[in-house]
């Protein structure tokens, strides 16, 4: 059973990493480094910091450091854990896929996916009843992680994965931040 799920695993990354071309390869080189979503991280904390106001949005910006922390460690965990060969490493498939970008560290799963997805579900339900449309803020782990499987760097199981522990610990974190605000931060009635 798993031998035949990670076939299909590698099945649907060798399609989706070959709809890929060269002409659009800078772009997703791009979209894949943090730095360059520095932009949409000022809006974001614009956003919160309209909504909360200094206070408010620096002690929900150190339970979003402290959530990245948990996510990124517990991703270490599991890559160091299994060893899964990134498919641009894979000797089995990395001499016919595109490989626009090498990295030498395990695949499974992919802490890209988990990360963002950790940071959009914790963000999502805070303000999701304070922001029109802010389940638009979903599309950002999309892409950024779809960029991993475009590069040649995860498999679309690492990703799946990643979003499952990055949802799961964005909801935890999420919970927790909720009692901090209620014991700590609610005036009494």
């Amino acid at each position: 059973m798993l031998e035949k799920l990670l076939s299909l695993d590698t099945q649907l990354f060798i399609y989706l990493n070959g709809l890929g071309s060269e002409t659009y390869d800078p772009l997703w080189l791009m979209i894949t480094k943090q730095l360059n979503w520095l932009p949409f991280f000022l809006l974001l904390a614009y956003l919160i910091f309209k909504k909360l106001g200094a206070k408010q949005t620096l002690i929900l910006l150190l339970f979003v450091a402290a959530l990245i922390t948990i996510t990124d460690q517990t991703t270490n965990l599991f890559k160091n854990g299994f060893h899964r060969l990134r498919p641009c490493n894979d000797p089995s498939i990395n001499t016919f896929i595109r490989v626009v970008k090498k990295s030498y560290s395990f695949s499974f799963f992919s802490g890209h996916a988990a990360n963002t997805m950790a940071v959009a579900t914790f963000l999502y339900f805070n303000f999701k009843s304070k922001i029109k449309y802010f389940g638009f803020l979903f599309f950002w782990p999309l892409i950024f992680a779809y960029s991993r499987i475009y590069l040649g760097l995860h498999y679309p199981i690492d990703i799946l994965t990643g979003y499952f522990f990055g949802f799961i610990f964005g909801f935890m974190m999420f919970i927790i931040y909720g009692l901090v605000q209620q014991k700590y931060f609610t005036a009494p009635k």
